[in-house]
């Protein structure tokens, strides 16, 4: 059974920095895409970013671009979120998510198959 785990979120105040990571169990994901994302009202939950199953490929919304770093260690089958220069805008659920059926990354999260809990991230002003 695939699942997924996020952990690392938390409090930090305004220019903090966290590290979200998120565990996947079940199978090697070293071939799948994984993505990040948080909820967007009234909408399909709004991308973050995403990486490929190789590590090469990254993509970023513009809004955390220089900000955020997507990675993975696929002998770990981890994938990991840098969140630095945090604004409160960043406040939401980050959820990590899975293409079990593509290793290019997509912006889309209709195109992910699993997707783990969430984890808060709160940042204060």
């Amino acid at each position: 059974q695939v699942q997924l785990v996020e952990s690392g979120g938390g409090l930090v105040q305004a220019g903090g920095s966290l590290r979200l990571s998120c565990a996947a169990s079940g199978r090697t994901f070293s071939l799948n895409a994984m993505g990040w994302f948080r909820p967007a009202p009234g909408k399909e939950r709004e991308f973050v970013a995403a990486i490929g199953g190789n590590g090469r490929s990254t993509y970023y919304t513009d809004s955390v671009k220089g900000r955020f770093t997507i990675s993975r260690d696929n002998a770990k089958n981890t994938v990991y979120l840098q969140m630095n220069s945090l604004r409160p805008e960043n406040t939401a659920v980050y959820y990590c998510a899975t293409d079990l059926l593509n290793s290019r990354a997509s912006t889309r999260s209709l195109e992910y198959d699993y997707w783990g809990q969430g984890t808060q991230v709160t940042v204060s002003s």
